[in-house]
């Protein structure tokens, strides 16, 4: 059977209430951390589950037909999830981002979806919700999604050579069906949809360029994504890393791009506009340039667990205290408390090899809480 490599107890954070300072921590819009971080963004990964075994991420000899994932009580139901994301909200949190595993695998998410869209931030508006997919089921489940609130998806997508892409999403799936979704999603009014590429050199990076013309003018923002050391599993080597740098010289190499405004603080991409104005490109470079210095986003895991940070070893449990019966007063100032307490910037100590954002123990695989 295989290893389960998902740390799902830590002992020394299981009494989280009882760890929780006798003066609370109110929800006042704006709750900062030590490095005055305000927490702006919440990704909630809905199910650990996938249909792809791509090797950066499950790597299928890993998550074979043995490999045993959360059973279903164990996950926070939609009005669980809903419940904790109001009190996020109330700190200061604008935009919502449900994850997975694959978040489409999630049986009924559309009801999550709609559930999550009456909520309100502190200014009174809907939160930016959005949702990241391999784009497998979204042809048929967009229309559903966007009427049930959803705003915009984010689709992954390592190349346009079918061959190439079968082979790294390692379960023979076209691409011909990805873009299918695409299409799907476009149409249903879920934009601008974004699509995402995770460039590995000596695998994709001969599809940098073919990938940039079939997305540009079309309205579609394509980013390109260093390939990361997230979790323990997927065999990570700095020498299949290709910098944002060097995949944006070879754009170069074609089309005349210009430097763009980021979007909204604690963006995690680089925007660069093509100069003709036939739309725009990201470049994520959590590897070689490191945006730690105003991340703003939190994760929850499908089983409740609040990680801060995408290389963290260690979550705090809120399940305990959502099933424990806690106050919904009780549960902010336990996600306030967390959130002061926040230190985190492994991207930047990467290269001296001195971080470790929980505590020292293995990292939390990527399929658990979101990318």
């Amino acid at each position: 059977m295989a290893e389960r490599v998902i740390p799902l107890v830590d002992q020394r954070l299981t009494a989280l209430r009882a760890a929780l300072p006798a003066q609370p921590v109110a929800a006042t819009g704006l709750v900062a951390d030590t490095l005055g971080r305000p927490l702006r963004d919440l990704r909630i990964s809905v199910t650990d589950r996938c249909n792809f075994r791509c090797s950066y991420c499950m790597p299928k000899e890993v998550f074979d037909k043995d490999y045993q994932y959360l059973p279903h009580a164990s996950l926070l139901s939609f009005e669980e999830i809903t419940r904790v994301a109001r009190q996020f909200l109330a700190h200061g949190v604008r935009k919502i981002r449900l994850t997975g595993g694959e978040p489409l695998l999630r049986k009924n998410i559309e009801i999550l979806v709609s559930q999550l869209s009456e909520l309100r931030t502190v200014e009174g508006t809907p939160p930016e919700l959005t949702l990241t997919s391999n784009g497998s089921l979204l042809a048929r489940k967009a229309r559903a999604l966007k009427d049930a609130g959803l705003q915009r998806v984010t689709v992954s997508l390592d190349g346009l050579d079918d061959a190439v892409f079968r082979r790294m999403n390692d379960v023979d799936f076209p691409v011909a069906e990805v873009l299918e979704g695409i299409a799907a999603a476009r149409e249903a009014g879920l934009g601008p949809v974004k699509v995402n590429m995770v460039v590995k050199r000596g695998t994709n990076d001969h599809e940098i360029l073919p990938m940039a013309r079939h997305f540009r003018g079309t309205g579609i923002v394509l980013r390109f994504i260093e390939y990361m050391d997230v979790g323990a599993t997927n065999g990570w080597r700095m020498d299949e890393v290709m910098p944002s740098a060097e995949v944006r010289e070879r754009l170069a190499s074609e089309f005349a791009l210009t430097a763009l405004e980021a979007a909204a603080p604690g963006e995690t991409a680089e925007r660069w506009g093509y100069a003709d104005g036939a739309g725009e490109v990201g470049f994520i470079s959590s590897v070689t340039k490191a945006f730690c210095g105003d991340c703003n986003r939190a994760r929850l895991s499908t089983e409740g667990k609040l990680y801060l940070c995408l290389f963290a070893s260690n979550g705090w449990d809120l399940r305990s205290l959502v099933r424990g019966g806690a106050s919904d007063e009780e549960l902010a100032s336990a996600i306030g408390h967390i959130w002061q307490g926040r230190s985190d910037r492994y991207s930047e100590l990467r290269g001296t090899m001195a971080a470790d954002p929980g505590t020292g123990g293995r990292r939390v695989e990527m399929s658990y809480i979101g990318g």
